[in-house]
């Protein structure tokens, strides 16, 4: 089931969510200060490409200060106009039934956008 939710994904706009973010990923990529930032747009990437069967967790080793630091520059610097995005196509497609799994990755996208710093992907 989850094949196919990734297919019907990548079909319908998760390409280009996907690009957006490597491309995204890059340009920070290009500072030395964007580099922390770019990786986690490179995780981005990754869920955003299949997020069917993916699992976002807590990983207890990066919850430090650092990682808290991190997650409020990110917040300040973007990370709140991608999670209020996420949270519109939520519930844009949470309106019909056919639309709710696709409502509830991006649910899944808005909650690693808010604060991406000390999470992991399984």
């Amino acid at each position: 089931m989850n094949l196919i939710g990734n297919i019907i994904w990548v079909i319908f706009g998760g390409i280009f969510i996907f690009f957006e973010y490597i491309i995204g990923g890059l340009f920070l990529c290009l500072t030395i200060v964007g580099i922390p930032f770019g990786l986690q747009c490179f995780k981005f990437a990754v869920v955003g490409l299949a997020p069917f069967g993916v699992k976002i967790t807590e990983n207890p080793h990066d919850s430090g200060c650092l990682s808290t630091i991190m997650n409020v520059i990110w917040l300040i610097f973007g990370g709140f106009w991608i999670m209020l995005t996420h949270l519109l196509f939520g519930i844009l497609f949470s309106i019909t039934i056919i639309g709710i799994p696709f409502g509830r990755q991006h649910f899944k996208l808005m909650s690693l956008a808010f604060s991406p710093f000390g999470k992991s992907i399984a």
